[in-house]
């Protein structure tokens, strides 16, 4: 039975639903390096830090669940190398954390804390804690992902101005939450009376609101900070509120924790200690997703909120859910129909499909086409660096139109200067998979795990002295699909089989002469 490890407290409803499924332990007994090489999955919450030294010891690990949104503490870069799943719980924090930024929000406006400590003191200072309103100013978010989009929704019902920032996201879905989107980071310090971070912490953005950005922002602006502490250049932050650049700060998260610097000392700072996710409701929904993520990881299944592996949305699911293993199919078949050699993949999508995001299919594709061709184990999360590393150059493209087919997956395989190419869709209520075109002949038959292709000359007999030696070498042939170029050109034959053949088979149909060449294929 599959081990997994809960190195961090989650919700009861998670734990039980792992152990229905998996031999689970609950807590750490010593080192986690020494420990991490037994399991197949990881739970943690944001003390567990899965450095690349610690990874490289897990020989057996599958996947990696984060109970929460960020994934910091996790060496991503070596967990994909590694073939090693990351998962989080995206949506279960989102209401919690965005309604923590509003509060800070008010808090900062009407100097709430502050008041509030002075009067628990004794002292009623009315005149000295006045607010101002929300109603007319201007928010800016930087950063318009789930929990940007929450707040700027809350924002705009307390009749604010919501300016926001993020080239990942949609014009479109500005415009359905009616915030204003604009061009560069710097166009949101000019227009804002508050500012609120929703920023990933990447390279590219720690520590990028120091004293350039202070500098570009309005006199007095407010900003509030319940996204990730690297963000901010603290010693910058410091200056600004002590010169009055900055008016105030609320700020829940720290560049190091727990925090006890001098930001606290600041009557001008509200601080809470890291709260946004702490809500039982948050705690819970993270518990139970993270723990449906790794059950989904270790039984085979997809993985919605990988974080190393393109993620399809729920609502999208259903479309492109059915052509994830055909595109894996396909993947395999062009590939060794190429003999196993490629420069260049190239993934196009027809008709309904080429609306959506697929990125996963075509993962998908270059999953199927490397197994049992690396050297380690191939799956979703490393087979786009396997392309990399091989010097595949991996596209896609997309096309409204299919003549014959309302959705169509095509795989072209090019090497030194040849290509080969197959097409595939699905058919019927029970989506099976159906290859529709191979090695320039238009064909019609279902994907089977066994596959035999022959190409030959169009002249009478050679489709029955092919039946006739699968029938002497007992090889039972399920299904049949015969093309041609034209009459009297080339043909292929496309058969399934219900087991191998053996190789004497293929030496003595090309010792014959009858067929040009022949293509044994397990997609199995």
């Amino acid at each position: 039975m599959k081990r997994v490890l809960i190195a961090e407290p989650i919700a009861d409803a998670g734990v039980e639903l792992l152990r229905e499924r998996f031999e689970v332990d609950v807590g750490l007994n010593g080192d986690l390096a020494e420990e991490i090489g037994v399991y197949d999955a990881i739970v943690i919450r944001s003390a567990t830090k899965l450095t690349a030294g610690v990874l490289e010891r897990a020989d057996r690990l599958k996947v990696i669940g984060r109970a929460g949104v960020g994934v910091d503490n996790v060496d991503v870069e070596t967990a994909t190398r590694r073939g090693i799943v990351v998962a989080n719980a995206p949506e279960s924090t989102v209401v919690s954390a965005a309604e923590h930024t509003v509060g800070l929000l008010l808090a900062l406006s009407r100097n709430i804390p502050q008041a509030h400590a002075a009067l628990k003191e004794g002292r009623w200072e009315r005149a000295r804690y006045g607010g101002i309103e929300l109603d007319g100013k201007t928010l800016g978010v930087l950063g318009f992902g789930r929990i940007g989009q929450q707040v700027a929704r809350r924002a705009l019902g307390l009749g604010m101005r919501v300016v926001a920032y993020d080239p990942f996201v949609a014009k479109e879905r500005f415009r359905e939450l009616g915030a204003e989107r604009v061009e560069q980071p710097e166009d949101v310090y000019g227009a804002a009376d508050f500012l609120s971070l929703h920023l990933p912490l990447t390279d590219e953005t720690r520590g990028s609101l120091g004293k350039k950005a202070f500098a570009q922002m309005k006199d007095g602006v407010r900003l509030i900070n319940a996204a990730r502490g690297e963000l901010i250049d603290e010693d910058a932050l410091l200056e600004a509120l002590r010169s009055g650049k900055v008016a105030a700060a609320a700020l829940d998260v720290f560049s190091a924790e727990p925090y006890a610097g001098p930001l606290l000392e600041l009557d001008n700072v509200v601080a809470t200690p890291h709260l946004a996710a702490s809500t039982e409701e948050a705690q819970d929904r993270a518990g139970v997703i993270v723990a449906e993520q790794v059950a989904a990881a270790l039984e085979g299944a997809l993985v919605t909120n990988a974080v190393n592996i393109p993620s399809i949305r729920a609502e999208d699911m259903e479309a492109l859910g059915p052509f994830v293993p055909l595109a894996a199919k396909l993947g395999r078949l062009a590939l060794e129909l190429a003999g196993g050699r490629a420069d260049r993949l190239t993934l196009a999508y027809y008709g309904g499909l080429s609306g959506y995001d697929t990125r996963l299919l075509t993962v998908a594709a270059l999953n199927g086409a490397f197994q049992g061709r690396a050297d380690t184990p191939v799956n979703y999360v490393n087979a786009p660096l396997i392309a990399a590393e091989r010097g595949i150059d991996v596209h896609e493209e997309r096309r409204r139109s299919s003549r014959d087919f309302t959705n169509l997956v095509r795989v072209i395989v090019r090497s030194n200067g040849d290509e080969v190419r197959v097409a595939g869709t699905t058919i019927g209520n029970d989506n099976r998979h159906w290859l529709v075109s191979a090695l320039g002949f238009e064909l019609e038959m279902e994907l089977a795990p066994l596959l035999v292709f022959f190409r030959y000359d169009d002249v009478p007999g050679v489709i029955g002295r092919i039946g006739s030696l699968f029938g002497e070498a007992g090889i039972n042939i399920a299904n049949m699909a015969v093309s041609r170029s034209r009459r009297g050109g080339k043909a292929l034959m496309a058969l399934s089989l219900d087991s191998p053949p053996p190789e004497s088979l293929v030496e003595e149909m090309l010792a014959e002469g009858f067929v040009d060449g022949a293509h044994f294929i397990s997609l199995g």
